[in-house]
């Protein structure tokens, strides 16, 4: 019996045994259930995570409310800072010194206030992009607490383009000297702000493309800005012809040399010194109207001297009297290659009105 005790035992431990130690047979269903079901899971965790960020922040709570006061004055600050930007960069130096010298009294003072300002223009220049880039930045980040993703891209981009860009921009481009000017301390503090950050890319814009300097017109831009401001340019100018002539004629004068404003001897009027003074010949120079006449010596090219009108008034024609008899005065002769400067210069001495041109080549002499 306690044999076949053992050997009935036995092969029930073995088979326990076989049981225990052998490899279980899983349900592939329960499997690939338990995996649909993870995936499932995994794919639907991400969409609810999304849902919780978008919805941070409840409707009509306190930090909503002082989220949408900190986009309405996101929103404020950047436009402030992109109509600055242009309002006040496009105010030359030049411009903002004529109107403190000459300008209207609101102008000067508009123009005092804002020239410290704008003197350093890449410091300006750095201060309030840096200033309109910190406010464009962070208005999606609160935006993305109130609204989902894609509502807050919409948003925060129409929001930039209509109030942060287009309307400034419209509003400095009219009004950029007043704004300015009122601006001014408020643009004071954020250079003293932002300085740290500012003022390195501020001297490596100094570096790389030299310092602002103020841009002045050439002679003949300022000859153009002259007959714009012509009232018959019709440009709203209040210049006359005669102003604008003068002007112009002025801005020439250093262009110009005595060749290009004298008159042709053949064409001058003139008076032989050994002719007569007769009624006819004190009649053709009351008629031309001349203060003083040339004389010549034989040929009309051969200019001696000038006569003043005023000492033959009380000729008589009877007499039939030369100026060989008058006084003559002398008269300067000037190269046709001397500028009409100093021509001008030398007719300011009061020496005389009049000179005689010539040629230093053949030594034709014109007047």
């Amino acid at each position: 019996m306690g044999r076949d005790k053992i050997e009935g035992i036995e092969p029930a431990k073995k088979l326990s045994k076989r049981q225990s130690c052998g490899p279980k047979k899983r349900d592939k269903t329960h499997t690939h259930r338990y995996k649909f079901r993870s995936s499932v899971y995994s794919l639907q965790q991400p969409k609810e995570r999304a849902t919780e960020m978008a919805a941070e922040v409840t409707c009509c709570g306190t930090k909503f409310w002082l989220y949408v006061l900190i986009i309405i004055g996101l929103v404020c600050f950047a436009g402030m800072m992109a109509g600055l930007t242009l309002g006040l960069m496009s105010l030359g130096l030049v411009d903002l010194e004529v109107l403190m010298k000459s300008g209207r009294p609101q102008d000067r003072k508009h123009a005092a206030k804002i020239y410290p300002v704008v003197k350093n223009q890449h410091l300006l220049l750095c201060t309030l992009l840096i200033g309109n880039a910190l406010a464009m930045e962070a208005l999606p980040i609160f935006l993305d607490s109130l609204v989902p993703p894609l509502a807050a891209i919409v948003i925060s981009v129409t929001l930039i383009l209509a109030f942060g860009e287009i309307l400034p921009q419209a509003v400095c481009t009219r009004y950029g000297l007043t704004v300015g000017a009122t601006m001014a301390p408020f643009v004071r503090v954020l250079l003293i702000l932002f300085l740290p950050i500012s003022y390195p890319i501020s001297k490596v814009l100094d570096w790389m493309l030299g310092k602002g300097h103020a841009a002045l017109l050439r002679r003949a831009e300022l000859k153009t800005f002259v007959d714009f401001h012509g009232n018959e340019a019709g440009k709203g100018g209040d210049l006359t012809h005669d102003e604008t002539t003068i002007i112009a004629g002025a801005l020439e004068l250093t262009e110009k040399t005595a060749k290009d404003a004298m008159t042709l001897i053949s064409s001058a009027f003139s008076l032989d010194l050994d002719a007569p003074l007769t009624l006819e010949t004190l009649n053709a120079i009351m008629t031309k109207g001349h203060s003083r006449v040339p004389v010549y010596a034989g040929n009309p090219k051969n200019i001696i001297g000038l006569v003043l009108v005023k000492n033959l008034l009380m000729i008589d024609p009877e007499d039939a009297v030369t100026l060989r008899k008058m006084m003559i005065r002398r008269i300067p002769r000037v190269s046709e290659d001397i500028p009409l400067y100093d021509i001008l210069n030398e007719f300011q001495k009061g020496h005389s009105h009049i000179a005689v041109v010539y040629k230093d080549l053949n030594g034709e002499r014109k007047h």
